[in-house]
């Protein structure tokens, strides 16, 4: 990601244990810094919908509404994109998108059948290609 980004574009990286709780942690302790309320931040993006989730309970702990409302309106991003949780998130609200990344048994399987019957050394590496739920095209501001 960090190749990858635009210059102009900022990261805050908490460390998290992949687990929902500790998301909500790291950012509940984050918010109690000075600096989190000096922060201008316009996308929250997680490593998994479960982490995703456990940010937003932290946004929705705060005790001021204002502040849970400048929070909660950041779109919030995950990451798997299962049909029963990063996908129900999104369609329900809660997550902004995710990321669907399908299993990849079947491809390893087909390339494993094709190196047998056809003597062939798979490729080094083979990517699994990701899909934005919902598609990137509603995702883009309209203008």
């Amino acid at each position: 990601m960090q190749e990858a980004k635009p210059a102009n574009i900022h990261v805050i990286t908490l460390k998290g244990q992949w687990t929902e709780e500790s998301a909500r942690r790291a950012v509940r302790s984050w918010l109690k810094l000075t600096t989190s309320q000096k922060t201008n931040i316009d996308l929250v993006g997680a490593q998994d919908d479960s982490m995703a989730i456990g940010i937003r309970k932290a946004f929705q702990e705060l005790p001021s509404e204002i502040e849970q409302e400048r929070w909660l309106g950041i779109p919030n991003l995950g990451c798997d994109g299962l049909p029963k949780t990063g996908q129900a998130w999104v369609h329900s609200g809660l997550l902004a998108a995710t990321i669907y990344v399908p299993p990849n048994t079947g491809q390893a399987i087909e390339m494993l059948v094709d190196a047998l019957q056809n003597s062939k050394t798979p490729p080094e590496r083979t990517s699994t290609i990701a899909v934005s739920v919902p598609p990137l095209e509603s995702l883009r501001p309209h203008n």
